[in-house]
């Protein structure tokens, strides 16, 4: 029954890692209402993201293996992308390692991200209100000034329940990217982002964690593989020809549900 909760959240998981919605908050939520109990360093919820990760690497294998590739070439943009993924990649890594206690013992709960979901929600409406004059319509050729403001943007998100991709994609529309670059780079740089993480927690939890620990996980990991495969390919589809008005109603109206819930009492935050 546990390994069929943790698929069920693996899925939930894929769902939503790359939705401006907050997986986390979704997590929270459904994990409290099948009766799913997480180790108390949250590593499961962390780690299963390395699933949805590898599918988007799947997705953009080849894309991956070029860059890769003209990092040991004379390719400039190669090297130029690889190094604005790096630039961006950079603030999460400061503020991570040294706000990782905190953020855990003190922003992971119910009300956080309740706010943080309904407030996401209310940017995006406010973004989307603008017209913004896209400078750049394709990542790879992102600037290094306009990675550094996504890099600083994904820290935002590093209040649960704000959303990684939201805060990056809305980041990137910012500082000048087109709606689709901004999604895209947003896939890129959740590679080294949330493989650190995953891999960061593992290190600081590795005496923690039991075989039904790692079963749970691996359930959790192939099911956010799975789930993540449809939903990438998916978003870039829809972010060239909608607005991302359609989640930041969802945000509000599932942050207001959240409230309800743990706020009334009707369920408890473990």
């Amino acid at each position: 029954m546990e390994l069929l909760k943790a698929f069920f959240l693996g899925l939930i998981e894929g769902l939503t890692e790359f939705l401006p919605i907050s997986s986390t908050g979704h997590l929270i939520l459904f994990g409290q209402m099948i009766n799913f109990h997480s180790d108390s360093g949250r590593v499961f919820e962390v780690v299963i993201q390395m699933g949805a990760i590898l599918a988007v690497c799947w997705l953009y294998r080849k894309k991956i293996f070029d860059l890769l590739k003209g990092l040991f070439s004379q390719d400039a943009e190669a090297r130029h992308f690889a190094l604005s993924v790096i630039l961006a990649f950079i603030p999460a890594v400061i503020i991570g390692v040294l706000a990782v206690d905190f953020i855990k013992k003190v922003l992971f709960s119910p009300i956080v991200v309740a706010i943080a979901l309904i407030t996401g929600g209310l940017i995006i409406f406010w973004a989307e209100s603008r017209q913004f004059e896209a400078t750049t319509t394709e990542s790879t050729r992102i600037t290094f000034k306009q990675a550094i403001l996504v890099g600083l943007a994904q820290c935002v998100a590093m209040i649960p329940g704000t959303s990684r991709s939201g805060a990056t994609i809305i980041g990137g529309m910012f500082a000048g990217l087109s709606r689709k670059a901004a999604t895209e780079f947003s896939f890129f740089l959740a590679m080294p982002t949330m493989l650190g993480a995953a891999t960061f927690d593992l290190i600081r939890n590795a005496g923690s964690l039991t075989e039904s620990n790692l079963l749970n996980i691996a359930m959790g990991f192939i099911a956010a593989f799975i789930a993540a495969l449809f939903v990438v390919r998916a978003l870039v589809i829809f972010v060239e020809k909608h607005t991302l008005k359609v989640f930041a109603w969802y945000r509000i109206i599932f942050g207001v549900i959240i409230l309800v819930v743990f706020a009334g009492g009707f369920l408890s935050f473990q």
